[in-house]
This record gives C-alpha cells, sequence and structure tokens, in this order.
C-alpha cells in the first residue's frame, strides 16, 4: 500500500532524511498515545512546555468554560478579564519591581520585545544606548533580534551578515572562563550599553549548559551598577524547571525585564510574556506618539490562552506541584550520582528537574554529532521519548510523571551506556 506523504514540513528536522513521524493521536499525563496504540513517555515534556501532564482536567476545563465567554478580541483600546486576572497571578511569582506586563505569542517575539524595549527606553530617555551583552553559546529564538543575541552558529549561519552585532561575553562554566568573563566586562565602555539578556543558570537549546548562582549575581549586580538593564531570559527556565518558580529565584539582585513562555499555559496553547518595571513603562509615556512602543501581535492577549495561564498558575500554586518537583530532583539525584561512574558519560550534571549529561563519542561534542539520530531512535524503540541535542541527552519530565516511569526513563539510559 502507498503510504501517503505528510504535506507538513516540521522545524528542526532534515525532511530529507528524518524518519517518517509518529502521529500522535491523544495524550494523558506523561504519555503520549500513537495512531499504532504505542505509549511513549514523554520524557521533554514536549519541548518544555508541558508542566504538569498532558490533558490536565483542571486546565482543560478552566480553557473549556472561556470559549463560551470569550475567545478573542483585539488587545489594543480593549482587554478582558482573564488578562488582568493572569497579570495579577504572575505578579505573586515574579519579583515586586515587576509590575507592567507586554503580551506576546511565544518565547521569539517575548525576546523580540524585551530588546525593543531597552533600546528605546534609552532612546525615549534622550541618552542612546545602541549594544547589548549576551553570553557565547546563548540561543533566544529564531525571529532576527532573538537571532542576533544568540550564539554565531548552525542555528544562526545562513542570517550572519544580517544580523546586528553583539558583544558575547565567555560562557562562566570554569574558573578561567569566569575570570575572562568579568574582566571583559570591567574593559568595556559601559555607557554604550542598553542591556545585558541571560538564560539565567542553564543553556537550553546550548546543551543545557550550567553555570553557578554565584556567577549570576556577579554578572547582574555588575550590570545593576552601570545602569545596563538586565533581561532574563525565563521562557525555558521558569515555572519550576529549575527547583524554583524561576531560575532568577536564586540570586538576589532582579532583573529588569523578563521573557516568559513555553511552560506559562501548561502545554495547552502559545503565550508569550515580556514583563517589566515601572521605570521602564514610564519612559514610553508622552504626548508624543512616536515614543510609543510599536510592536504587537494579532494574538496579543488571547483570552483562550490567558484562561490556559491562568490554570497553570493555580496548579503551580498546588502543594502536589510542590511535592512532584522536591520528588524529581530527589530522585534524579540519586540517578545521578549512578551516571557518573560509567567512563562513557562526560559532565553528567543537574538543575532541579532538569538531568543531563553527554555521551563520549569519537566526534566533537555538540548539536550536530552524528550520534544524536542513533541515541533518539533507541530511545524511540523503548517508547520514550528523550529528544538528544546532539550527544547531549537530557532528561526533562512534566511533573506528573509516575515513579515507574521515572526508572523506566533511567533503566533505558543506562541500557544506552552500557549497549
Amino acid at each position: 500500500m502507498e503510504v501517503k506523504q505528510s504535506k507538513i514540513w516540521q522545524p528542526y528536522t532534515q525532511m530529507q532524511t528524518a524518519p517518517e513521524s509518529i502521529n500522535i493521536t491523544k495524550a494523558k499525563d506523561e504519555f503520549l498515545f500513537s495512531e499504532n496504540g504505542d505509549k511513549i513517555i514523554d520524557g521533554i515534556s514536549s519541548w518544555w512546555v508541558n508542566l504538569f501532564g498532558h490533558c490536565h482536567p483542571h486546565i482543560a476545563q478552566k480553557l473549556q468554560e472561556q470559549t463560551k465567554a470569550l475567545e478573542q478580541v483585539i488587545f489594543s483600546g480593549f482587554h478582558h478579564p482573564k488578562a488582568e486576572e493572569l497579570c495579577d497571578k504572575l505578579s505573586e511569582f515574579l519579583p515586586k519591581n515587576q509590575t507592567k506586563f507586554f503580551f506576546t505569542d511565544n518565547g521569539s517575539t517575548a525576546v523580540e520585545a524585551a530588546l525593543k524595549m531597552c533600546l528605546q527606553y534609552f532612546i525615549n530617555i534622550e541618552a542612546p544606548r545602541n549594544k547589548i551583552l549576551a553570553l557565547d553559546g546563548a540561543y533566544h529564538g529564531d525571529t532576527f533580534g532573538a537571532m542576533s543575541v544568540s550564539e554565531r552558529g548552525a542555528f544562526t549561519e545562513p542570517f550572519h551578515r544580517l544580523l546586528f552585532d553583539v558583544t558575547f561575553l565567555p560562557f562562566p562554566n570554569t574558573s578561567k572562563n569566569e575570570t575572562a568573563l568579568l574582566e571583559k566586562l570591567d574593559s568595556l565602555d559601559t555607557s554604550e550599553y542598553a542591556a545585558i539578556i541571560v538564560e539565567p543558570l542553564i543553556q537550553g537549546s546550548a546543551g543545557m549548559r550550567m553555570y553557578s548562582k554565584e556567577m549570576l549575581e556577579k554578572i547582574f549586580a555588575f550590570c545593576k551598577s552601570k545602569g545596563i538593564l538586565i533581561i532574563a531570559d525565563e521562557v525555558f527556565t521558569g515555572f519550576g524547571r529549575t527547583g524554583k518558580v524561576f531560575a532568577t529565584d536564586y540570586v538576589k539582585t532582579k532583573p529588569d525585564i523578563y521573557c516568559l513562555s513555553k511552560g506559562i499555559t501548561g502545554g495547552f496553547l502559545p503565550m508569550g510574556m515580556t514583563t517589566t518595571t515601572e521605570e521602564i513603562y514610564n519612559a514610553f509615556l508622552s504626548d508624543t506618539k512616536t515614543k510609543m512602543l510599536f510592536h504587537g501581535h494579532s494574538y496579543t492577549g488571547n483570552a483562550l490562552s490567558c484562561a490556559a495561564a491562568c490554570a497553570s498558575m493555580d496548579l503551580m500554586k498546588d502543594t502536589e506541584t510542590t511535592v512532584n518537583i522536591k520528588r524529581i530532583v530527589s530522585a534524579h539525584s540519586i540517578f545521578l550520582e549512578s551516571l557518573k561512574k560509567y567512563k562513557k558519560v562526560e559532565w553528567a550534571r543537574q538543575l532541579g528537574t532538569i538531568l543531563a549529561f553527554e555521551l563520549k563519542t569519537e566526534e566533537t561534542s555538540g548539536y550536530l554529532n552524528s550520534k544524536r539520530d542513533e541515541i533518539y531512535n533507541f530511545f524511540i524503540s523503548k517508547n520514550i521519548l528523550l529528544r538528544p541535542l546532539g550527544n547531549t541527552i537530557y532528561f526533562l519530565p512534566p511533573y506528573c510523571i509516575s515513579d515507574e516511569s521515572l526508572k523506566k526513563v533511567y533503566t533505558a539510559i543506562t541500557q544506552l551506556i552500557n549497549q
């Protein structure tokens, strides 16, 4: 029988060589169910968005209720109760300096809005600063501003000549790099820099690369002392992934801007959020319309997404979520010690519910390491979804995952290392 060719063009996929895509017809808790009847453990929370398990009844119920009231309204000149409610619920988790909430569509656009806010802020106060700081290895999204503040690598190579210049600081994962980063900061003419953007404590797409909270505090404190606005890209790290609600909860100095997305709706609907301070917001207030923020999206503040996000914030406050996060953190910690015993394992590490390590290969570690497909297919054969970043294997489950499923994934990882 002839196999029907899909019309779908998938992201981050070489369509010529990729195996046939798996058709998922339903999902529940940590499981995905394929049209062939396979029950697959979602070990990466469906690209890091699913916090509490698939089809969580509380979010589903609140979403259904919202469909009967309001699905969408233009968000300029109008707003709606769920948007106000979401701002209030987020305020319970964010630092007190975060008082204004700008709605976007996803992580990339949350970053895009943040960069525009920072650059225009200095223009609006008539003290222009045109430069941005970022960390080596960064990934902040796929729009052009987000690509500009990201690593000049495989993700951005076709567009390098079109990206604006950014000053990249050494990634502080070694004492040598920490020293180099601080020396580079000291050498800068900081009056030229509008902002620094970082993924706090861990760079996700770069290979789950982690650095210390002490170093994050030093970076933030320096920038704060020089009037450089701090953007925390918590698109991935937000909402409990690192063991606290936000990764920046580990440090004293708080950012000026937060970029949020992924888990904000519990995996139900797309949404992005850029939050900021009263000071930055006030710089856009004027009798002159040219000082307003010229940025927006057709689905800005979508009522259905807001309803899902409000329900997701309810679950973040639930004691069951706290218990589950601690349970995963503990289980990861125990398994991490066993991983460190294997000679084929390099840089076994953990941050909250995120477990990662490099599988030694004859090639250089990285996103394009050829072992990636072999690793991915091994886990799929075990009915486990782990999507390695090259030869970097990471395990990032929904908080509802059972101890039985955790054990099954740990066992499969051990089998891969031993084979």
